[in-house]
């Protein structure tokens, strides 16, 4: 089987809809918190398993021998390690095949990081085979609420003249499709990102662009960012965690270019123009 933890995420349905393109819906097992969400898939066939990374007994009978497993990062900052080592420890003891993890660039020191790097550890530790698949920043993180910047005419970050190498959620949805489907990736460790490195004042030229509306960048200091972002009602942890993460794209740590996800997906990663069309529906 092909196994998909965190399936109903954003990254997840991609990752699973890519696995139906590509094998038997009877070889996918989704792995769900809920599995009303996933009603649609076991329609089609695909086994739905409710689980839930904090609570390492739902994890029994998810996973079995020769399964090759996606283990995609919980979202509860704080609480991951613990969580996807429940994750590892019934892999193995399932005796899995293969079990991917979506980490982070090596490259990132910030706090983002941390717990990523600590399930590496877990991973390497557990003896089985692995791959790493160290995902870079995703461009749908600066175009949530595109509609709004381009309305406001300003994209602001602390992020100084930084730049950025990223690529859409498909790209890297694909990616962990090639390595679950694919062989020879065990014990590989892959540094996913963009074919292009980008700052933010690109990124407002290309809203003018695709918008017909002016938009600037405007670069402000780290405390001035987390003011904006918690009065726009983002809550303080989270702001937090987005003026760190600009922190490093100033140290340009989201900014290398290995082409390792192009390499994997076949074809170069969608650029930055036309997400933004697609994300104004231009």
């Amino acid at each position: 089987m092909y196994v998909v933890t965190g399936a109903t995420g954003q990254l997840g349905r991609l990752v699973v809809e890519g696995l139906l393109a590509a094998v038997p819906a009877s070889e996918i097992t989704v792995l769900v918190r809920s599995a009303d969400k996933a009603a649609s898939w076991a329609e089609r066939g695909v086994r739905v398993h409710e689980a839930d990374y904090s609570r390492p007994e739902t994890l029994t009978g998810a996973f079995a021998a020769g399964d090759r497993v996606l283990l995609i990062s919980g979202n509860e900052f704080g609480s991951r390690v613990a969580q996807h080592g429940a994750v590892i420890d019934a892999a193995k003891a399932a005796g899995v095949a293969l079990l991917a993890y979506t980490s982070i660039l090596g490259t990132a020191t910030f706090g983002l990081g941390d717990e990523h790097k600590a399930t590496e550890e877990l991973l390497r530790a557990s003896g089985l085979p692995f791959a790493l698949l160290r995902n870079g920043w995703y461009t749908e993180n600066y175009l949530g609420d595109v509609a709004g910047t381009v309305e406001r005419g300003v994209v602001l970050g602390s992020a100084r003249d930084g730049r950025v190498a990223t690529a859409p959620r498909l790209d890297y949805a694909a990616a962990a499709v090639a390595v679950l489907t694919g062989e020879g990736h065990e014990n590989r460790v892959y540094e996913l990102s963009g074919d292009v490195a980008w700052g933010l004042a690109e990124l407002a030229a290309e809203l003018t662009k695709a918008s017909g509306r002016p938009v600037e960048h405007r670069d402000v200091t780290p405390a001035e960012h987390r003011e904006v972002l918690i009065g726009a009602g983002m809550p303080e942890g989270f702001a937090d965690v987005f003026v760190d993460v600009d922190a490093g794209i100033a140290r340009g740590e989201l900014a290398g270019t290995p082409g390792d996800l192009a390499r994997l997906i076949g074809r170069p990663t969608a650029p930055l123009a036309e997400s933004v069309r697609a994300a104004l529906g231009a």
